[in-house]
């Protein structure tokens, strides 16, 4: 388990005092960083994250809508060629899933869906899930999600049935027959469940709420480990979370905190790689010089650079 300095083991939410919540040891996040130069826009975040990250794939349509969740589908078109998928929302239009090839960095499709936040999104057992309005999943077969990225233009690809009301699904990941939604939270820890998948996409959630680092915005899953991407606020740096699966409460589990740039939302796996969407780029926030860190596109890492932190 991380060691904690004492003063910061000792610091408690001030509503605890009341009764009115729990008391929470605050969590210390590596923030030394050389100062100097980096691969991205603005100030470094920290040695861990430069020395573990680099520039990966554009993200489209910035200039309209804004990048929240990822997602990884293999053999998405039978012939063994993978995506990542990104989910992106406009106010009062419809969202949008872009399909991106991480092989060759093009996009090739994108795919309007109804209006949301679509701060999760995920595949597994033939379907895609997409954070709904509120707490909320939807679903989407991957064979009608198939010939919509295929077809010319943005068709509109409807979800399968009505969405499924959930504890909360800001952020989302699955490993396996498991899906992991949970609560954004901007002034303590969130909680997040686990939820069994059936064939025809019924979700069944597992009795017992996962306790989430605050500000928790994204979410990929491993064999063995959680890790989170936490942000808020345009001038704010992020930070990243690495946490060893077994606990459920976020103190007994033994985890890693290095900060990030501003801004992180989804991050998904693929292929032994984590991905990691920035929503600083979207037309919302690039141009306003409050913004710290402008990243129009992915940032990659090794998922082992990470585990290795928590091993």
């Amino acid at each position: 388990m991380v060691k904690r300095p004492l003063a910061i083991t000792i610091t408690v939410i001030a509503a605890a005092l009341t009764g009115t919540a729990p008391a929470y040891a605050a969590i210390s996040c590596d923030t030394e960083t050389t100062g100097g130069s980096t691969f991205y826009d603005g100030p470094s975040a920290s040695k861990k994250y430069d020395a573990r990250f680099s520039n990966s794939v554009s993200i489209p349509n910035l200039s309209t809508h804004t990048p929240q969740g990822a997602g990884t589908w293999y053999d998405w078109d039978g012939s063994g060629k993978n995506l990542l998928l990104v989910a992106a929302y406009r106010a009062g239009a419809d969202s949008q899933i872009y399909g991106i090839d991480p092989a060759t960095g093009s996009t090739v499709g994108v795919v309007a869906i109804a209006e949301s936040h679509v701060g999760g999104i995920t595949v597994s057992k033939g379907w895609a899930f997409v954070s709904g309005q509120g707490n909320s999943i939807r679903k989407y077969k991957l064979t009608e999600l198939r010939d919509a990225l295929k077809a010319a233009g943005t068709p509109y690809l409807a979800q399968v049935g009505t969405a499924r009301d959930v504890n909360g699904a800001s952020f989302m990941g699955s490993y396996g027959d498991s899906l992991f939604a949970g609560t954004f939270n901007d002034t303590g820890r969130g909680t997040m469940y686990e939820y069994k998948i059936a064939t025809d996409g019924t979700l069944t959630t597992v009795a017992g709420a996962w306790e989430v680092p605050t500000k928790t915005q994204g979410l990929t899953v491993t064999a063995n480990h959680f890790i989170y991407s936490t942000s808020y606020g345009r001038g704010n740096r992020s930070n990243l979370y690495v946490v060893k699966r077994g606990q459920k409460d976020l103190d007994a589990a033994a985890l890693s905190c290095f900060r990030a740039p501003s801004m992180t939302e989804g991050i998904t796996e693929y292929n032994g790689t984590a991905y990691l969407v920035y929503e600083s780029g979207s037309h919302l926030y690039a141009s306003d010089p409050a913004t710290l860190n402008v990243i129009p596109r992915m940032h990659k890492a090794s998922v082992s650079s990470l585990t290795s932190l928590v091993p």
